[in-house]
């Protein structure tokens, strides 16, 4: 096969030398796969089988599992730390929680990659968090319609509850006003000042996805802001 742009999403030791490992590819989505010999002390693919660190990888196996044969580094890694490290933990982790694998997921691997340029600066965090997580929702055919449940167009000056049975919205109090979902129905999930809406949204829609098991990332996040008293993206 040729060799495929790829990111590490998670990394485990496996057996005396090697480890598991979970990626993201450009044109195979999510990928499971055993490095080899990866964990021992002076391999050369240890220092390159990093998260936010983009690579060329090749792999065999016609199973669930891999087996990775090529471990290429295709560039630096992207320097995080602080709130910027805990946003792609997040989304590392997002994205081995609900992708299936092998699903293919062009504009996910994209958004991703745009995302890693985006977290030094903490103006970029969240906007990029928000199209990762629409590129996401799109891919699993679980995006928020802009509408109501029977395809009623949404009203400007009424207040709006997500509903993720119909993936729609129901009119209700407390809730998100009309004319501010008709924004992000056209797509400003950057736009600061639809910051909070957005993310609520994209929460409530990935929830069915995620399950009742919380996410690690997300509670780190909780813990930063406490201490720094920041709002988590």
């Amino acid at each position: 096969m040729q060799p495929q742009p790829a990111f590490l999403l998670h990394k485990r030791p496996y057996r005396e030398t090697s480890a598991l490992v979970e990626l993201l590819t450009l044109d195979h989505g999510r990928v499971r796969a055993v490095a080899q010999g990866v964990q021992r002390p002076g391999s050369r693919s240890r220092g390159r089988m990093q998260p936010f660190a983009p690579l060329h990888v090749t792999w065999v196996g016609d199973g669930e599992l891999k087996r990775l044969r090529l471990m290429e580094s295709r560039g630096s890694a992207a320097l995080l730390v602080g709130e910027g490290l805990l946003c792609g933990l997040y989304a590392n982790e997002l994205l081995t929680r609900t992708l299936p694998v092998e699903l293919p997921v062009a504009e996910v691997f994209a958004f991703y990659g745009a995302l890693l340029e985006a977290l030094p600066r903490p103006d970029g965090r969240a906007g990029s968090l928000r199209r990762l997580e629409v590129a996401l929702l799109e891919s699993l055919d679980a995006a928020p319609r802009f509408t109501e449940p029977d395809g009623r167009e949404l009203d400007p000056h009424c207040h709006y509850r997500f509903d993720n049975a119909s993936r729609a919205f129901v009119p209700g109090e407390p809730g998100i006003d009309g004319r501010t979902l008709r924004l992000l129905a056209g797509g400003d999930w950057a736009d600061p000042g639809l910051g909070g809406p957005a993310k609520a949204i994209t929460r409530a829609a990935l929830a069915p996805l995620l399950g009742a098991r919380p996410l690690r990332s997300r509670e780190l996040m909780r813990q930063l802001a406490q201490r720094r008293r920041v709002v988590p993206h």
